[in-house]
């Protein structure tokens, strides 16, 4: 069988150029580390990078090249298409309870969550940078996503060979894992105790989507390791679940979540 033909090689290229530099995490790329890495001869990435530096997309600096402010304000847009994200800065800075904690937006992307929008609250940085991605089963914004997934599409995620554990606190047992989740189904919101990142707490509730086609989502709160006693989570958790019913779809909502 012959394999497909790519319709667009240039823009596959470029695409992949945009993943290596997304992968290097803000470290500048050489032409030859990213001519290497997508498998092309390094003057065909000289003109694909020529390309998507005019275009902003990627920026050229003394040592390589790294993402541009172009794909800032794409991943901007992406967001702010969705009503929860662009009533989130407005609600969380209006609760009494979580306008002093980071609070962060985050959607599902396969096996990972990504977040999408942050409301920093707080003089030190605490929590996940836009943009970044950890393990569903492990952080709590990816654990609340799979609260309304059935048994069958989570057992996936928990096999032995899809566990990726960040943390030393991470479980490696998909018993655990499991149990975790019903708990989380009990009280509606989810809870990291420093699965996700080192010295980090998390605890978050899913979100509703207000349209067909919207993508799942997922609202939670960082804390830090010495904040995050049972009865701060019980009480950011409730706070959770209240600012989770706030961004829903007014026409959706049931009358005792607007009470």
């Amino acid at each position: 069988m012959s394999e497909t033909r790519d319709p667009s090689p240039a823009i596959t290229r470029g695409l992949r150029i945009l993943d290596v530099l997304e992968r290097a995490a803000g470290n500048p790329q050489t032409l030859s580390d990213i001519a290497r890495a997508v498998g092309i001869a390094k003057s065909s990435a000289s003109n694909i990078c020529a390309a998507l530096e005019a275009e902003r997309m990627i920026q050229r600096v003394d040592s390589g090249y790294r993402l541009g402010m172009r794909t800032a304000e794409l991943g901007g847009s992406f967001a702010l298409q969705f009503n929860q994200v662009r009533e989130f800065f407005t609600v969380v800075e209006a609760d009494p309870q979580l306008s002093e904690h980071v609070v962060q937006i985050a959607t599902r992307d396969e096996v990972d969550a990504i977040y999408l929008a942050r409301h920093e609250g707080r003089r030190h940085r605490l929590g996940t940078p836009l943009g970044s991605r950890l393990p569903l089963v492990y952080c709590a914004v990816g654990t609340a996503m799979l609260l309304r997934e059935p048994e069958d599409q989570i057992a996936p995620l928990l096999r032995q060979d899809a566990l990726r554990p960040p943390t030393s606190r991470s479980s490696r047992d998909a018993g655990e894992i499991d149990a975790r989740i019903r708990r989380a189904r009990e009280v509606g919101y989810a809870v990291d105790r420093g699965e996700s990142i080192e010295g980090v707490h998390g605890v978050a509730a899913p979100l509703e989507p207000w349209r067909p086609g919207d993508p799942p989502m997922a609202i939670g709160v960082a804390l830090s390791t010495d904040e995050a006693d049972d009865e701060t989570i019980e009480r950011i958790g409730a706070a959770v679940l209240r600012v989770a019913a706030t961004l829903t779809n007014p026409l959706a909502r049931r009358p005792e979540a607007s009470a």
